[in-house]
């Protein structure tokens, strides 16, 4: 039997020494409800008991329910989303299931979106059936709207349902680490979707929040898709855009601090400028590379550097 703590399981049973040092483990993210860990790994058997043991509405309504513990947890219909159970996604929205519950601290990613980026088209339609918001706003801290997470992971074939329900192309992104559906796009080098959204009106150069993050050509250039570089370039990407205040990159820093050489150099070609400053570091592109060993970019920003400061 798994061990167990206040009717969870814990995943990871703490050590005699961690138990005495810390007696607040009910909150700990390794503590799932036992529905929670069934409806996780698919287990459609057990699931099923669980909700049948329950004798009164409320005790059923609270169980199936239940909150996701600690920052990394996930409600069961959550659980069942993010890996494909539609079994059990089946049998907790016939059972009650809230299908816009609010997911855990980290990320706080609802049920569609789980579905939608992890690529279970079937459990996507079932959600949006069941009267899921396809707009539903992103968690504060690394939350994606469902299209941003269909858009961010190449999942075509959601991407075009979610469009069809009505998602918002330029929906808001989180406050920290968040993306827009091209920024997603362009940070996985999904060249169809990029395509895709430029085409419906997607801002090729969305406004940054605070924290993390990236526009849509910066994306592109720090995972070295030159081909979304040169897409997102004819569609009036900015070059210089601005970087946003902690952990910003230009896109020329972006790219030399990651090693592409070849797209430093179409960078530099479109206009991009040497002496641009970004992130809370206010670091030039040459900074960031030669900061992490990327030598030969560092040694070719320096010299334009050089050329461009007055004497």
């Amino acid at each position: 039997m798994p061990a167990r703590r206040g009717g969870k399981i814990i995943l990871n049973p703490p050590t005699q020494s961690e138990i005495l040092e810390d007696e607040t483990l009910e909150d700990d993210e390794n503590i799932w409800s036992p529905l929670q860990v069934a409806s996780r790994d698919g287990n459609l058997e057990e699931a099923r008991r669980l909700i049948d043991s329950l004798t009164s509405a409320d005790s059923k309504k609270n169980i199936i329910n239940e909150s996701p513990h600690g920052w990394y947890g996930q409600a069961a219909l959550q659980a069942a989303c993010a890996n494909g159970h539609l079994a059990i996604v089946n049998l907790l929205l016939d059972a009650g299931a809230e299908v816009d519950a609010p997911g855990g601290n980290n990320g706080g990613r609802v049920a569609l979106t789980l579905a939608a980026l992890n690529g279970h088209l079937d459990i996507v339609e079932r959600l949006v059936e069941a009267g899921a918001n396809v707009n539903i706003p992103p968690h504060k801290y690394r939350g994606r709207t469902p299209l941003q997470g269909a858009a961010e992971h190449g999942h075509v074939e959601i991407f075009n349902f979610l469009i069809g329900k009505g998602a918002d192309i330029n929906a808001a992104v989180a406050n920290n680490a968040g993306v827009t559906a091209l920024t997603g796009a362009a940070a996985g080098g999904h060249v169809l979707l990029i395509d895709t959204l430029i085409e419906k009106g997607a801002n090729v150069n969305p406004p940054l929040m605070r924290y993390k993050g990236l526009t849509p050509l910066q994306a592109a250039a720090y995972h070295g898709h030159m081909e979304a570089v040169e897409i997102l370039l004819k569609a009036g990407a900015d070059v210089n855009a601005e970087g946003c205040h902690y952990d910003g990159y230009t896109a020329l820093a972006a790219a030399a601090e990651q090693g592409h050489a070849d797209i430093v150099e179409r960078l530099l070609d479109a206009g991009a400028d040497v002496l641009q400053r970004s992130g809370n570091k206010h670091w030039t592109a040459y900074q960031r590379a030669y900061f992490v060993g990327q030598q030969e970019i560092a040694e070719t920003l320096w010299k334009l550097e050089r050329n461009k400061v007055p004497a």
